[in-house]
């Protein structure tokens, strides 16, 4: 693992020279070099839109249909099965809309909508937005104090109509790993006609992705997580799965979502998803021994601090703590002023002055909602950052309480 800034490059309120911390990483992650470098050509000597006819058109189109077989041999998904999309948000809103969309179309009645309360906003807001059009319920499970989903509330909410069921992979907050297996077997025994979809934006970092695939009738991903560029989805779609378009144009991705496509980005998207597949096992050991210096530091010199959950349930680049009497939006603000990058929540939250929706889901109060604070690392992270974030968060804690 690298450095993540050079020093000459270090600003912090204008002052050259001063150590700064990215601890961020389930935000957005840096590009990986080798993304870069894929990146480049189609940013400028190949540049041909993949729809067209001619050479130009055609080497774009190479390129596109080489990226797609590499993402689906690195998740276990046929080639057909994988649509580009322009960001994970979207893969998610294609993902719930898409189907009851197709069941529509079809003359399906619409069953109940189910989801986790501690979902990411695009399926929490994507499944409130589909159950009103539809006129059917959404019925959210609760999750327990370990931020596991409760499986006895999720058997409860099945019903044998149920028409969607969406369990994330991996909670963006706090970042729990959730039984998708033990939920697919609950969900085809009691909702057997029901579409299972997972949210798997914050897994491809630290997870095989192949057995989730094989669970589930759609996955998400978003590059960014993983090293790849911005504005790049993918929405892995069963084979056969019907699913209506919910953006229509010239007909790309077999008529599932159309729009030019972002050669550059999707043969990065392939590249970082490449590197992160080799360098995975690495990665979880160097940033899970990291991850368990910061907390248990944190928690060793941070009077009144918890960790939200089992570690031993969570993805190695998470910390997430909950500190007495701090509102962690304040904290957050003095973490980057003192050269820590961290987060109170999800990054599309923040700064929201709603209490986290996550913690409330697994049963904390709004104080204690309010006071979440998560530390994200990732492939670059170095000692010199948890050092950096060890000697300043219990100051600024202390600072704040008095």
């Amino acid at each position: 693992m690298g450095g993540l800034i050079p020093p000459d490059a270090t600003l912090i309120n204008g002052h050259p020279g001063l150590p700064r911390a990215y601890l961020d990483h389930a935000a957005t992650t840096p590009m990986l070099p080798e993304a870069v470098e894929a990146m480049l050509p189609f940013l400028s000597r190949t540049f041909g839109n993949p729809s067209g006819v001619h050479a130009e058109s055609r080497t774009a189109r190479t390129a596109i249909d080489d990226a797609r077989q590499q993402v689906a041999d690195l998740i276990g998904a046929d080639l057909g099965e994988v649509v580009f999309t322009g960001s994970g948000t979207e893969a998610d809103n294609l993902a719930v809309a898409g189907i009851l969309g197709a069941r529509a179309a079809a003359g399906h009645p619409t069953g109940p909508l189910v989801c986790t309360a501690m979902e990411h906003h695009a399926v929490l807001n994507a499944c409130r937005a589909a159950a009103l059009r539809s006129g059917t319920e959404l019925r959210e499970v609760p999750t327990g104090s370990d931020g596991l989903v409760d499986l006895d509330a999720l058997d409860d909410a099945l019903t044998t109509d149920a028409a969607l069921v969406s369990v994330m992979a991996v909670n963006n907050e706090v970042g729990t790993v959730q039984p998708i297996e033990a939920v697919a077997r609950l969900v085809r025994r009691r909702s057997p006609n029901a579409i299972l979809h997972t949210d798997a934006v914050q897994a491809a970092p630290w997870l095989d992705l192949a057995p989730l695939v094989a669970l589930a009738d759609l996955v998400v991903l978003s590059a960014h997580k993983f090293g790849g560029p911005k504005g790049v989805g993918v929405l892995v779609v069963g084979d056969g799965l019907p699913i209506e378009a919910v953006t229509r144009g010239g007909g790309q991705e077999r008529e599932r979502r159309s729009g030019t496509h972002n050669v550059a980005g999707i043969v990065a998207t392939a590249a970082a998803l490449q590197v992160t597949v080799d360098r995975r096992t690495e990665t979880n050991a160097g940033v899970a021994a990291l991850r368990g210096r910061l907390v248990d530091g944190l928690l060793a010199t941070v009077p009144g601090s918890s960790e939200t959950g089992d570690r031993r349930s969570k993805v190695a680049g998470n910390a997430h703590l909950t500190v007495d009497g701090v509102d962690s939006e304040e904290l957050v603000i003095l973490l980057d002023e003192a050269g820590v990058a961290a987060s109170a929540g999800a990054a599309c939250s923040s700064g929201a002055l709603e209490p986290s929706h996550v913690l409330a889901a697994m049963g904390y109060d709004r104080r204690r909602a309010r006071s979440g604070l998560r530390l994200s690392l990732g492939t670059i992270t170095t000692e010199e950052e948890i050092d950096l974030a060890l000697a300043v968060v219990p100051e600024l804690v202390a600072g704040l309480r008095n």
